[in-house]
Parts: C-alpha cells; structure tokens; sequence
C-alpha cells in the first residue's frame, strides 16, 4: 500500500533512518552530527507551521519524504524558500521523489511563495536530474564552500520559479493557515502515481 501524507513529529524516528547516512557517509548534506529524535521532533513541528513536509509511506514504511524551508530569515526574502528531498535507498529510482516534489510545489504556489532554491552538493548526477525534470535551472556554483568527509565540496545552486514576480506581492501564508479542502486529493494523485511505478 502507498500512502502520501502530511509528516508528523512521530516519524522523526524513521525520517532520521534515511537522513541518517548522509549525515555521516556523504556530503549532500553539511549537517555533520545526526540530531536526536526529539531534535528532529522539534524540526518537523517547526517546519509544519510555515512550510510543507510531506512523506510517502510504501507498506508502512516510510520511504521518501520532501520538505520547505526558509531560505533567509529577513523580511524580503518570504517569498523565497528552498526545498529538501531525501528517499530510503530501497525505494530510490520509482519517482518518489519527483511526485513529492510536484506536490510540495502545488502546495508552495497556493501559499504565494515565488522562488523555489535547491542546494546540491557537487557531484551528484541523480539529484541535478531530478530537479532539472522537476523544472529546476542552474544558475550558480559556490566552489569549496564547505569541508566535510576530509574535502572541500562545491554547491550548486538550482532555481524553481512558481508564481509570477508581482510588483506588489501579497506575503505568502502559513502552511498552518492555508485552507485546503483539496490536500487530500493532492496526496491521494501522488500515491497513485508513485503506485504505478513502484509496481511495475
């Protein structure tokens, strides 16, 4: 069974089971310590209360899960984000990732939000794939911007545009505030999708 949903602070267990690696074996991520689950509680509460975190869930198991996060926390930058993607290396490669994503962003565009930014670090083939299917544009490299795993790693910065550059843009909802009276069709379309290739 394949269940899309909204993430509660009672998966921060399994969340962490696929974070957890590329915390400690690669660079995708710069955290370099892996948070406690009640830090990671703590995260998904947050984060629910002005962004989207979505998970998929494959016969109970959590296997992918996407999320929104602040790009800067000054005032002008509301309308601008960034967004994660992580999926269970079981379940890598039946478009997870990019039915979450799809998701997320109808979510994003509904509360006003404009820019989508996703940070990769470099080389990462399958990552750049997905958010160039996804409709993502590169348009920045910050070379040796971090040290982590006995190197310096360079970031490439991808761009998502969602909604048009208003001259006077409205500020963009909570995710807390938003009415959605169609989220569960939303995540009921990704879960079919996700579905239908996972059983091929």
């Amino acid at each position: 069974m394949v269940n899309v949903r909204l993430a509660k602070a009672g998966d921060a267990g399994s969340i962490l089971e696929i974070y957890a690696p590329h915390v400690l074996y690669n660079a995708c991520t710069f955290e370099t310590h892996v948070p406690s689950v009640e830090e990671f509680e703590a995260r998904i509460t947050k984060c629910l209360q002005k962004f989207p975190w979505l998970v998929c869930e494959i016969d109970g198991r959590i296997a992918g899960y996407v999320y929104a996060s602040p790009h800067r926390e000054r005032e002008a930058y509301q309308w601008t984000c960034e967004s994660s993607v992580y999926v269970h290396k079981d379940f890598k490669g039946k478009g997870i990732g990019r039915e979450l994503y799809k998701t997320l962003f109808q979510l994003l565009k509904m509360q006003g939000l404009v820019n989508v930014y996703a940070g990769i670090t470099l080389p990462n083939d399958a990552s750049v794939r997905l958010h160039e299917v996804c409709g993502f544009q590169l348009f920045a490299e910050y070379d040796n911007i971090g040290y982590k795993l006995g190197a310096w790693q360079k970031v490439g910065w991808w761009k998502l545009q969602l909604n048009k550059h208003e001259l006077k843009p409205s500020p963009p909802l909570l995710f807390s505030e938003l009415n959605l009276p169609l989220l569960p069709d939303l995540l009921t379309v990704a879960a079919n999708n996700i579905k239908a290739r996972y059983e091929k």
